[in-house]
């Protein structure tokens, strides 16, 4: 719904993508092959500890319905099956793993001019179920999630949220790690031809009463390239530049640097390539 609240997921969400998306300390690349007929391919893989893995996606859609199957270095199967407007305003995905027969999973949201609902329940005799709600505006909204183990008979997860959006900031407040964090995010764009937008996350655990705080910066260089600085009180300082040489392809190459370890190697680079023909 344009005018209604997004789903919870998306509290501080906007703040979240400029602090920490994209930034990628390993050797990763993308290819993506696109098809008219509905049917793409997606082959991911990265660099760790000497070793590749990845995965290749297998996508295809056709009308409300797309089937994304994932097989990845250690030839497991994920498929997922997510069918939109399942009823009005209402989208169903079906999830699960081979050969874990104990993973299936099956998601629905549903949207509303003032509501957005995202229930989930495992499809096993000990299912995991999850709910999460938000109410509002597009330009305020109120949530709050939570997960119950039915094996443990116990809450996995409550967290609550409210967050303020308007064109040129975005704020938001979340009582997380069931209840033992307070985080405050805010984004605000600033009005200039290079974009430049910036973001700042705080953190206060009530069990330790520490604080923590990250700051970060994106503006883009020229029409094709993008550069983002993050700064953190636990010294950590990165920057990450990202080009798209072509439309949809991108050329990314990230730099994290830890002053607390002058005795050991306290950079860490990366560079991640995303190819579509």
């Amino acid at each position: 719904m344009a005018n209604g609240p997004a789903p919870f997921s998306e509290i501080g969400k906007r703040a979240r993508d400029l602090l920490y998306k994209d930034y990628n300390f390993d050797q990763k690349f993308s290819l993506s092959i696109p098809s008219s007929t509905g049917l793409g391919l997606v082959a991911t893989g990265l660099k760790r500890d000497q070793i590749f893995i990845g995965d290749i996606n297998t996508l295809y859609k056709s009308g409300n319905t797309t089937v994304d199957v994932k097989v990845d270095t250690y030839s497991n199967v994920s498929t997922k099956v997510t069918v939109n407007d399942v009823f009005r305003s209402t989208k169903a995905a079906l999830s699960f793993n081979i050969p874990d027969h104990k993973s299936g999973k099956l998601d629905v949201q549903y949207l509303h001019p003032h509501a957005a609902i995202d229930s989930s329940i495992g499809l096993n005799p000990s299912p995991q179920l999850e709910l999460s709600a938000a109410i509002g505006s597009k330009d305020i909204c109120l949530g709050a999630e939570v997960g119950f183990n039915t094996t443990s008979a116990s809450f996995t997860k409550y967290n609550a949220g409210i967050a303020f959006n308007n064109p040129e900031f975005s704020a938001a407040l979340m009582l997380a790690d069931r209840g033992q964090s307070l985080k405050a995010s805010y984004i605000h764009y600033v009005d200039r031809p290079d974009g430049f937008t910036v973001a700042a996350e705080i953190t206060h655990r009530f069990s330790s009463f520490e604080n923590r705080f990250t700051i970060g910066s994106s503006q883009s260089i020229d029409p094709n390239t993008v550069l983002k600085t993050r700064f953190s009180d636990d010294g950590k300082a990165a920057f990450q530049c990202q080009r798209a040489w072509r439309p949809n392809s991108l050329i990314t190459l990230s730099a994290e640097y830890d002053s607390s370890k002058i005795f050991s190697s306290s950079t860490k680079l990366g560079l991640a390539l995303a190819l579509k023909p």
